[in-house]
């Protein structure tokens, strides 16, 4: 048998687009140039502390610290723009996608609902629209950042201190392979099975709802409908089981995102154990400003990836 082919989101995407998947692409071309131009000041702020170490010609800091000012301004406006753009196309897709499933489902015959459930039809709508509006306006710009920004990184991170450097990549690396196995298609599938049994109570609660005027009339509780009760329990079960799953690799992930300052301080009392120069003083400063990037990184790296993979889930729902 022949390999399946890749699932691929965001050929849909440009489809649905139309006219206006130009500003997707717009749109992460901005946000990757805003990721470059937010890392500058960084080096600007490496060169101020090197002046104010060395106490010498320190009329040069006002010129780095307006070029830093500038340089975040220009990060923050262009952000800003690439944002507008993905916004925009984004509310065009959502208005196509439920349209277009508005017309299939009119078409389709009326056993459909009563096999699924207006619930679970309703929910699909409505959640997997949204959740493609909300991907492409807000996570692509956070994915396209947090492709672009390791780049750079690592640049800044080894550029001046290569051993101190690598100390404080152990945790990020440490905390990427936690990330990474919460993904995958094991999570994936994980994934699948959690829409289903929010589909599956979603739509048994709509038709509990509908029967509410049954259960005042006669007296029954929620335990009379048995099918929506089960599916709250099927759900109940299933998500603590699946929360106890995730539990020790969020936990090593937060851990170590969060420890980099501590490797920075295990790496500079162990570099520093013969003598403290200046230059010690100048990278161990410079470090414990740029490295909460790693943490922002890794951060927005674990949020688009999990965005991805709700919205794969959803649509193939």
């Amino acid at each position: 048998m022949g390999k399946a082919p890749k699932y691929d989101h965001m050929k849909l995407i440009r489809q649905f687009a139309g006219g206006h998947k130009h500003l997707i692409t717009l749109g992460r071309i901005l946000a990757g140039l805003s990721a470059v131009i937010t890392l500058i000041p960084f080096y600007l702020l490496w060169k101020i502390i090197a002046v104010a170490i060395e106490g010498t010609d320190l009329g040069r800091i006002n010129g780095y610290a307006w070029g830093a000012v500038i340089l975040t301004v220009s990060a923050l406006l262009v952000y800003i723009f690439a944002l507008l753009c993905t916004h925009i196309a984004a509310f065009r897709v959502q208005a196509n996608m439920r349209s277009e499933l508005m017309r299939k489902i009119i078409k389709l015959p009326l056993g459909i609902f009563d096999e699924d459930g207006t619930g679970k039809i309703r929910r699909i709508v409505s959640d997997s629209t949204a959740a493609t509006e909300t991907y492409i306006a807000h996570n692509l710009a956070d994915k396209t950042v947090a492709a672009v920004t390791p780049v750079g990184l690592i640049i800044l991170v080894l550029a001046f201190n290569w051993k101190i450097g690598l100390i404080c990549m152990i945790p990020a690396v440490i905390g990427f392979i936690c990330m990474m196995s919460m993904m995958g298609k094991g999570m994936q599938q994980k994934m699948k099975e959690y829409q289903n049994a929010l589909d599956t109570m979603s739509s048994e609660a709509t038709e509990y709802v509908r029967g509410i005027p049954v259960v005042k009339t006669f007296g029954q509780t929620v335990h009379s409908f048995k099918r929506f009760k089960e599916s709250i329990d099927g759900y109940g079960k299933w998500t603590t089981a699946y929360t106890l799953q995730l539990r020790m690799p969020m936990i090593g992930f937060m851990t170590c995102i969060n420890a980099v300052f501590l490797a920075i301080v295990l790496g500079a009392f162990f570099l520093t154990r013969n003598g403290v120069a200046d230059k010690d003083i100048l990278n161990v400063m410079y470090y414990i400003i740029v490295t909460p990037l790693v943490t922002v990184t890794l951060t927005k790296i674990a949020y688009s990836g999990e965005a991805e993979m709700t919205l794969i889930t959803l649509w193939k729902a």
